[in-house]
Protein backbone atom coordinates (compact mmCIF):
# COMPACT_ATOMS: atom_id res chain seq x y z
CA UNK A 1 0.00 0.00 0.00
CA UNK A 2 3.00 2.50 1.24
CA UNK A 3 4.68 2.06 -2.49
CA UNK A 4 0.87 2.99 -4.36
CA UNK A 5 0.73 6.38 -2.53
CA UNK A 6 4.48 6.82 -3.10
CA UNK A 7 3.90 6.05 -6.85
CA UNK A 8 0.94 8.36 -6.51
CA UNK A 9 2.37 11.01 -4.98
CA UNK A 10 5.61 11.15 -7.42
CA UNK A 11 2.77 10.95 -10.54
CA UNK A 12 0.86 13.95 -8.82
CA UNK A 13 4.23 15.86 -8.26
CA UNK A 14 5.31 15.47 -11.83
CA UNK A 15 1.81 16.41 -13.21
CA UNK A 16 1.93 19.75 -10.79
CA UNK A 17 5.57 20.35 -11.77
CA UNK A 18 4.77 20.03 -15.40
CA UNK A 19 3.12 23.09 -15.23
CA UNK A 20 0.18 23.61 -18.47
CA UNK A 21 -0.63 20.44 -20.21
CA UNK A 22 1.33 19.66 -23.39
CA UNK A 23 -0.31 20.73 -26.68
CA UNK A 24 -0.66 18.46 -29.40
CA UNK A 25 -0.01 18.20 -33.05
CA UNK A 26 -3.52 19.97 -33.96
CA UNK A 27 -3.19 22.66 -30.73
CA UNK A 28 -0.18 23.25 -32.36
CA UNK A 29 -1.17 23.52 -35.96
CA UNK A 30 -4.09 25.87 -34.86
CA UNK A 31 -1.51 28.47 -32.68
CA UNK A 32 1.02 29.14 -35.96
CA UNK A 33 -1.85 29.61 -37.84
CA UNK A 34 -3.10 32.09 -35.60
CA UNK A 35 -6.84 31.13 -36.17
CA UNK A 36 -9.78 28.28 -35.61
CA UNK A 37 -10.49 27.07 -38.70
CA UNK A 38 -14.18 26.50 -37.61
CA UNK A 39 -16.77 24.06 -40.03
CA UNK A 40 -20.44 25.55 -40.03
CA UNK A 41 -22.94 23.97 -41.54
CA UNK A 42 -24.39 26.08 -45.01
CA UNK A 43 -26.62 28.15 -43.76
CA UNK A 44 -29.28 27.99 -40.51
CA UNK A 45 -31.03 31.06 -38.73
CA UNK A 46 -30.23 31.35 -35.29
CA UNK A 47 -27.58 28.71 -35.19
CA UNK A 48 -24.86 29.56 -38.27
CA UNK A 49 -25.54 32.28 -41.01
CA UNK A 50 -23.70 34.58 -43.33
CA UNK A 51 -24.99 38.16 -43.03
CA UNK A 52 -25.60 41.02 -45.52
CA UNK A 53 -22.10 41.59 -44.89
CA UNK A 54 -20.62 38.20 -45.16
CA UNK A 55 -20.45 37.93 -41.17
CA UNK A 56 -21.38 34.49 -39.53
CA UNK A 57 -23.89 34.79 -36.84
CA UNK A 58 -25.76 32.13 -34.09
CA UNK A 59 -25.50 29.99 -30.97
CA UNK A 60 -23.01 27.68 -32.67
CA UNK A 61 -20.89 30.86 -33.81
CA UNK A 62 -20.40 31.92 -30.73
CA UNK A 63 -19.30 28.62 -29.86
CA UNK A 64 -16.62 29.26 -31.90
CA UNK A 65 -15.82 32.24 -30.80
CA UNK A 66 -15.36 31.21 -27.69
CA UNK A 67 -12.81 29.32 -28.10
CA UNK A 68 -11.19 31.56 -29.97
CA UNK A 69 -11.36 33.86 -27.13
CA UNK A 70 -10.40 31.32 -24.53
CA UNK A 71 -7.13 30.75 -26.85
CA UNK A 72 -6.14 33.60 -28.75
CA UNK A 73 -8.20 36.31 -26.33
CA UNK A 74 -9.84 37.17 -29.57
CA UNK A 75 -13.17 35.99 -30.29
CA UNK A 76 -12.94 37.03 -34.14
CA UNK A 77 -9.86 34.58 -34.82
CA UNK A 78 -12.09 32.39 -36.58
CA UNK A 79 -12.23 30.93 -40.02
CA UNK A 80 -15.94 29.43 -40.91
CA UNK A 81 -15.61 27.23 -43.10
CA UNK A 82 -19.21 25.88 -44.79
CA UNK A 83 -19.90 22.04 -44.52
CA UNK A 84 -22.85 19.81 -45.55
CA UNK A 85 -24.03 17.29 -43.92
CA UNK A 86 -21.73 14.32 -45.57
CA UNK A 87 -18.54 16.92 -45.88
CA UNK A 88 -18.74 17.67 -41.87
CA UNK A 89 -16.67 14.75 -40.21
CA UNK A 90 -14.59 14.11 -43.49
CA UNK A 91 -13.18 17.52 -43.07
CA UNK A 92 -12.47 17.49 -39.16
CA UNK A 93 -10.44 13.67 -39.83
CA UNK A 94 -8.83 15.20 -42.56
CA UNK A 95 -7.55 18.78 -40.72
CA UNK A 96 -9.23 20.39 -43.12
CA UNK A 97 -10.84 22.10 -39.95
CA UNK A 98 -10.18 22.14 -35.92
CA UNK A 99 -13.74 21.56 -35.12
CA UNK A 100 -17.16 21.56 -36.29
CA UNK A 101 -19.89 23.50 -35.00
CA UNK A 102 -22.58 22.06 -37.61
CA UNK A 103 -25.11 20.92 -35.49
CA UNK A 104 -24.11 17.69 -35.31
CA UNK A 105 -25.89 14.86 -32.71
CA UNK A 106 -23.55 13.12 -30.31
CA UNK A 107 -24.16 9.55 -30.89
CA UNK A 108 -22.22 6.37 -29.41
CA UNK A 109 -20.74 5.56 -33.11
CA UNK A 110 -19.67 9.09 -34.40
CA UNK A 111 -17.86 9.07 -30.78
CA UNK A 112 -16.24 5.81 -31.10
CA UNK A 113 -15.79 4.46 -34.69
CA UNK A 114 -14.75 7.87 -36.54
CA UNK A 115 -11.61 8.84 -35.25
CA UNK A 116 -13.75 11.79 -33.62
CA UNK A 117 -14.45 13.39 -29.86
CA UNK A 118 -17.81 15.21 -29.12
CA UNK A 119 -16.89 17.61 -26.36
CA UNK A 120 -20.13 18.38 -24.61
CA UNK A 121 -23.58 19.59 -25.72
CA UNK A 122 -24.55 22.74 -26.50
CA UNK A 123 -27.58 22.78 -27.45
CA UNK A 124 -30.60 19.64 -26.86
CA UNK A 125 -32.97 18.86 -29.90
CA UNK A 126 -35.02 16.46 -31.13
CA UNK A 127 -36.73 15.69 -34.63
CA UNK A 128 -39.92 16.70 -35.81
CA UNK A 129 -41.26 17.33 -39.37
CA UNK A 130 -42.63 20.83 -41.45
CA UNK A 131 -46.42 20.48 -43.18
CA UNK A 132 -48.06 23.03 -45.09
CA UNK A 133 -51.41 23.62 -43.28
CA UNK A 134 -52.96 23.04 -46.42
CA UNK A 135 -52.23 19.62 -46.13
CA UNK A 136 -54.70 19.01 -43.33
CA UNK A 137 -52.05 17.07 -40.87
CA UNK A 138 -52.21 17.14 -37.00
CA UNK A 139 -49.90 14.66 -36.32
CA UNK A 140 -46.67 12.60 -37.38
CA UNK A 141 -49.17 9.98 -37.18
CA UNK A 142 -50.96 10.97 -39.95
CA UNK A 143 -48.22 10.94 -42.51
CA UNK A 144 -48.00 7.41 -43.69
CA UNK A 145 -47.60 7.91 -47.60
CA UNK A 146 -45.96 11.07 -47.27
CA UNK A 147 -43.07 12.34 -49.20
CA UNK A 148 -40.59 13.27 -47.18
CA UNK A 149 -37.28 15.75 -47.69
CA UNK A 150 -34.57 14.31 -45.75
CA UNK A 151 -30.82 15.32 -45.68
CA UNK A 152 -28.60 11.75 -46.31
CA UNK A 153 -25.41 11.14 -44.07
CA UNK A 154 -27.24 12.30 -40.97
CA UNK A 155 -29.32 10.88 -37.96
CA UNK A 156 -32.27 12.52 -39.57
CA UNK A 157 -32.50 10.03 -42.19
CA UNK A 158 -31.78 7.17 -39.77
CA UNK A 159 -34.82 8.26 -37.00
CA UNK A 160 -37.27 8.81 -40.10
CA UNK A 161 -36.58 5.13 -41.21
CA UNK A 162 -36.63 3.67 -37.75
CA UNK A 163 -39.87 5.91 -36.85
CA UNK A 164 -42.29 4.92 -39.73
CA UNK A 165 -41.06 1.43 -39.12
CA UNK A 166 -42.13 1.38 -36.21
CA UNK A 167 -45.75 2.61 -36.27
CA UNK A 168 -45.90 0.57 -39.16
CA UNK A 169 -46.20 3.23 -41.86
CA UNK A 170 -44.67 4.12 -44.91
CA UNK A 171 -43.50 6.95 -46.97
CA UNK A 172 -41.66 8.22 -49.95
CA UNK A 173 -38.00 9.58 -49.13
CA UNK A 174 -36.50 12.64 -51.52
CA UNK A 175 -32.82 12.72 -50.36
CA UNK A 176 -31.17 15.99 -50.78
CA UNK A 177 -27.95 17.14 -49.13
CA UNK A 178 -27.81 21.02 -49.37
CA UNK A 179 -30.05 22.32 -46.76
CA UNK A 180 -31.08 25.28 -48.92
CA UNK A 181 -32.21 22.72 -51.38
CA UNK A 182 -33.84 20.83 -49.35
CA UNK A 183 -35.90 23.79 -48.71
CA UNK A 184 -36.40 24.44 -52.01
CA UNK A 185 -37.98 21.43 -52.56
CA UNK A 186 -40.25 21.44 -49.60
CA UNK A 187 -41.34 25.14 -50.69
CA UNK A 188 -41.76 23.87 -54.41
CA UNK A 189 -44.00 21.22 -53.44
CA UNK A 190 -41.53 18.30 -54.24
CA UNK A 191 -42.29 16.95 -51.14
CA UNK A 192 -45.31 16.89 -48.23
CA UNK A 193 -42.89 16.71 -45.60
CA UNK A 194 -39.68 18.31 -44.47
CA UNK A 195 -38.09 16.50 -41.63
CA UNK A 196 -34.68 17.61 -39.26
CA UNK A 197 -34.17 18.74 -35.82
CA UNK A 198 -37.14 20.87 -34.51
CA UNK A 199 -34.69 23.85 -34.19
CA UNK A 200 -33.99 23.86 -37.78
CA UNK A 201 -37.51 23.44 -38.63
CA UNK A 202 -38.17 26.67 -36.75
CA UNK A 203 -35.73 28.54 -38.42
CA UNK A 204 -36.68 27.31 -41.92
CA UNK A 205 -40.47 28.49 -41.12
CA UNK A 206 -39.25 31.91 -39.45
CA UNK A 207 -36.71 33.28 -42.11
CA UNK A 208 -37.15 30.75 -45.08
CA UNK A 209 -40.95 30.38 -46.11
CA UNK A 210 -40.86 32.78 -50.16
CA UNK A 211 -43.73 35.26 -49.81
CA UNK A 212 -46.23 35.53 -50.36
CA UNK A 213 -46.78 32.54 -48.09
CA UNK A 214 -45.90 33.39 -44.67
CA UNK A 215 -44.80 31.66 -40.99
CA UNK A 216 -48.92 30.43 -40.68
CA UNK A 217 -49.23 28.91 -43.51
CA UNK A 218 -47.10 25.71 -42.20
CA UNK A 219 -46.81 24.05 -39.14
CA UNK A 220 -44.17 21.90 -37.21
CA UNK A 221 -46.17 18.90 -35.96
CA UNK A 222 -46.06 18.37 -32.11
CA UNK A 223 -44.31 14.65 -32.10
CA UNK A 224 -40.41 15.10 -31.24
CA UNK A 225 -39.51 11.61 -32.40
CA UNK A 226 -35.15 11.40 -31.01
CA UNK A 227 -33.13 12.65 -29.04
CA UNK A 228 -30.71 14.80 -31.20
CA UNK A 229 -27.85 16.78 -28.59
CA UNK A 230 -25.67 18.89 -30.45
CA UNK A 231 -22.08 18.96 -29.85
CA UNK A 232 -18.92 20.17 -31.18
CA UNK A 233 -16.25 17.93 -32.60
CA UNK A 234 -13.09 17.91 -32.67
CA UNK A 235 -10.23 15.06 -34.64
CA UNK A 236 -9.49 12.11 -31.50
CA UNK A 237 -6.17 12.37 -30.09
CA UNK A 238 -5.42 15.91 -29.14
CA UNK A 239 -6.62 15.94 -25.69
CA UNK A 240 -5.61 19.62 -24.61
CA UNK A 241 -7.10 21.32 -27.70
CA UNK A 242 -10.47 19.25 -26.85
CA UNK A 243 -10.36 20.05 -23.29
CA UNK A 244 -9.71 24.05 -24.73
CA UNK A 245 -12.84 23.39 -27.00
CA UNK A 246 -14.94 21.40 -23.74
CA UNK A 247 -13.95 24.20 -21.56
CA UNK A 248 -14.64 27.47 -23.51
CA UNK A 249 -18.54 25.83 -23.93
CA UNK A 250 -18.58 24.88 -19.99
CA UNK A 251 -17.36 28.62 -19.10
CA UNK A 252 -20.46 30.25 -20.82
CA UNK A 253 -22.65 28.01 -19.21
CA UNK A 254 -20.80 28.47 -15.21
CA UNK A 255 -21.26 32.10 -16.50
CA UNK A 256 -24.27 32.40 -16.59
CA UNK A 257 -24.75 30.55 -13.71
CA UNK A 258 -22.98 32.92 -11.69
CA UNK A 259 -24.67 35.84 -13.31
CA UNK A 260 -21.57 36.67 -14.89
CA UNK A 261 -22.46 38.97 -18.31
CA UNK A 262 -20.64 40.83 -20.84
CA UNK A 263 -22.21 43.50 -19.97
CA UNK A 264 -21.48 43.06 -15.50
CA UNK A 265 -18.23 40.96 -15.85
CA UNK A 266 -15.79 43.84 -15.52
CA UNK A 267 -17.54 44.32 -12.36
CA UNK A 268 -17.33 41.33 -11.70
CA UNK A 269 -13.84 41.28 -11.26
CA UNK A 270 -14.15 42.84 -7.68
CA UNK A 271 -16.34 39.95 -6.27
CA UNK A 272 -15.18 38.17 -3.29
CA UNK A 273 -17.07 34.85 -4.24
CA UNK A 274 -14.59 32.13 -4.64
CA UNK A 275 -16.16 31.07 -7.45
CA UNK A 276 -16.20 33.80 -9.05
CA UNK A 277 -12.76 34.66 -8.69
CA UNK A 278 -11.73 31.38 -9.73
CA UNK A 279 -13.71 31.44 -13.04
CA UNK A 280 -12.41 34.91 -14.25
CA UNK A 281 -9.02 34.58 -13.10
CA UNK A 282 -8.51 36.81 -10.23
CA UNK A 283 -7.63 33.21 -8.67
CA UNK A 284 -5.02 32.46 -11.16
CA UNK A 285 -4.60 28.33 -11.72
CA UNK A 286 -7.34 27.49 -13.97
CA UNK A 287 -6.03 29.01 -17.16
CA UNK A 288 -2.45 27.44 -16.53
CA UNK A 289 -4.06 23.89 -15.53
CA UNK A 290 -5.92 24.63 -19.82
CA UNK A 291 -2.57 26.03 -20.53
CA UNK A 292 -4.36 29.35 -21.89
CA UNK A 293 -4.07 32.89 -20.17
CA UNK A 294 -6.19 33.54 -17.14
CA UNK A 295 -8.18 35.77 -18.43
CA UNK A 296 -9.92 33.00 -20.97
CA UNK A 297 -13.17 33.05 -19.08
CA UNK A 298 -13.11 36.62 -18.50
CA UNK A 299 -12.46 37.31 -22.85
CA UNK A 300 -14.93 34.63 -23.52
CA UNK A 301 -17.83 36.71 -21.50
CA UNK A 302 -16.34 39.97 -22.56
CA UNK A 303 -16.49 39.47 -25.81
CA UNK A 304 -18.65 36.75 -26.88
CA UNK A 305 -21.72 37.35 -23.57
CA UNK A 306 -22.47 33.59 -21.55
CA UNK A 307 -24.62 31.24 -22.77
CA UNK A 308 -28.00 32.25 -22.16
CA UNK A 309 -26.95 35.98 -23.61
CA UNK A 310 -25.75 33.88 -26.85
CA UNK A 311 -29.50 32.01 -26.23
CA UNK A 312 -31.69 35.36 -26.56
CA UNK A 313 -30.12 37.08 -29.22
CA UNK A 314 -29.69 33.84 -31.75
CA UNK A 315 -32.64 32.00 -31.10
CA UNK A 316 -34.89 33.03 -28.06
CA UNK A 317 -36.74 36.37 -27.61
CA UNK A 318 -34.31 39.09 -28.90
CA UNK A 319 -34.18 37.02 -32.19
CA UNK A 320 -36.87 36.80 -34.62
CA UNK A 321 -37.25 32.99 -34.25
CA UNK A 322 -38.66 33.31 -30.42
CA UNK A 323 -37.55 29.81 -29.67
CA UNK A 324 -38.47 28.84 -25.90
CA UNK A 325 -35.06 27.89 -24.28
CA UNK A 326 -36.73 24.29 -23.09
CA UNK A 327 -34.43 21.69 -22.12
CA UNK A 328 -31.96 24.04 -22.91
CA UNK A 329 -32.13 25.99 -19.71
CA UNK A 330 -30.01 25.97 -16.91
CA UNK A 331 -30.24 22.92 -14.65
CA UNK A 332 -30.83 25.66 -11.74
CA UNK A 333 -34.07 26.72 -13.38
CA UNK A 334 -35.52 22.95 -14.29
CA UNK A 335 -33.34 22.59 -17.90
CA UNK A 336 -30.42 19.91 -18.68
CA UNK A 337 -27.49 22.26 -19.19
CA UNK A 338 -24.96 21.76 -16.92
CA UNK A 339 -21.45 22.64 -16.61
CA UNK A 340 -18.72 20.61 -14.59
CA UNK A 341 -17.18 23.50 -12.45
CA UNK A 342 -14.51 25.76 -12.87
CA UNK A 343 -12.06 24.77 -10.10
Amino acid sequence: MRNTIVAMAAGLAAITASGTAMAGKDLDAIKGRGAVNCGVGIGTAGFMLADSQGKWRGLSVDVCRAVAAALFGDAEKVKYVPLTSQQRFTAVQSGEVDMVMGNATYTLTRDTALGLDFTGVFYYDGQSFLVPKKLGVKSAKELSGATICVAPGTTTELNLADYFRANKMSFKPVVIEKVDEIRAAFFAGRCDVYTTDASALAATRAANVPPPRTFDDFLILPEIISKEPLGPVVRHGDNQWADIVRWALYAMLEAEEYGINSKNVDEMLKSENPAIKRILGVTPGMGKALGVDEKWVYNIVKQVGNYGESFDRNLGPDSPLKIDRGLNKLWTQGGLQYAPPIR
